[in-house]
């Protein structure tokens, strides 16, 4: 995928202004529509100059409330759901220093109230130890762009005092091999697997683990974090994927809660974490 911010930007832009000019072209007011359309004047409003973002089913409720033809109400869908999604490649965020976008993570979720995070490969950055922190932001292969790492893991380390703020919650679901997956050396993974088990008795976490050999009815492919019901993100290789389709988010909640069904939680979790860490300092020995 890959989606240029001027092209975004532009999109967003007619969006917005093809809808003002279809509204207009009814000759409906601004209030008329929004009655219509059961949303406030001033969200109407909002859409038609660019300063919110319609979801998808906005733009749906207002072509409706319109009667555009389908042929005019497919494109427009079309580019509502190209304006929902951004992209952002780890090399561009490299770029400009990737304790700003520990900074960014920290904003979103101090702007949020319940996040979830679908870890089938690894575990997240609020979960990690120094040592552990260090090797995951740590370039891999030669094309991985060069990066200040050792500001970007004090900024994951700063980021973590969060976790104890008990107005927010947190659900942590990872895979076996997210836990085991040997990205460290073998004192840093004993030392992760050690310190989640401990993160699982805060009152405000929860943290679930998919054991191998089980039959599970889905495929592990991304990791995925949902904020409230609001947007998720989604990592790849190159970069991360934003998406605010209430679609998407619906698909990725029900994913997470597909996931979760079958995960060990509480003492459980906390058991086959501290099993891994001493599988892990045996090896050591």
């Amino acid at each position: 995928m890959s989606i240029e911010p001027e092209e975004q930007a532009r999109e967003r832009k007619d969006l917005a202004e093809t809808l003002r000019g279809l509204r207009r072209a009814s000759g409906l007011s601004g209030e008329r529509l929004a009655l219509r359309c059961n949303m406030s004047q001033t969200k109407i409003s909002r859409i038609e100059t660019g300063r919110a973002l319609p979801t998808v089913m906005d733009v749906e409720r207002i072509l409706k409330a319109l009667t555009v033809p389908d042929e005019v109400t497919g494109e427009l869908l079309r580019l509502a759901r190209r304006a929902n999604v951004d992209y952002a490649s780890w090399r561009a965020c490299a770029r400009v220093g990737l304790y700003h976008k520990q900074a960014e993570l920290r904003a979103l979720e101090s702007s949020s109230r319940v996040m979830r995070h679908f870890l089938p490969a690894v575990p997240t950055g609020l979960l990690h130890v120094r040592e552990y922190a260090t090797e995951t932001l740590s370039p891999t292969v030669a094309s991985d762009p060069a990066r200040d790492v050792a500001r970007a893991v004090q900024a994951r380390m700063d980021r973590q005092a969060i976790l104890d703020d008990p107005s927010r919650s947190f659900w942590f679901l990872m895979t076996e091999q997210a836990v085991k997956w040997q990205r460290a050396s073998i004192e840093a993974m004993a030392a992760q697997c050690s310190h989640m088990a401990e993160t699982n008795t805060k009152p405000n976490v929860e943290i679930g683990i998919v054991p191998q050999g089980l039959h599970v009815p889905g495929t592990p492919m991304n990791i995925f974090v949902v904020y409230d019901d609001r947007l998720v993100t989604v990592e790849l290789f190159s970069g991360e994927v934003v998406l605010r389709d209430p679609r998407d988010i619906t698909q990725h909640l029900s994913l997470f809660e597909l996931f979760w069904s079958h995960a060990l939680i509480d003492d459980d979790a906390s058991a086959f974490l501290e099993q891994a860490a001493s599988s892990f300092m045996h090896q050591r020995n």
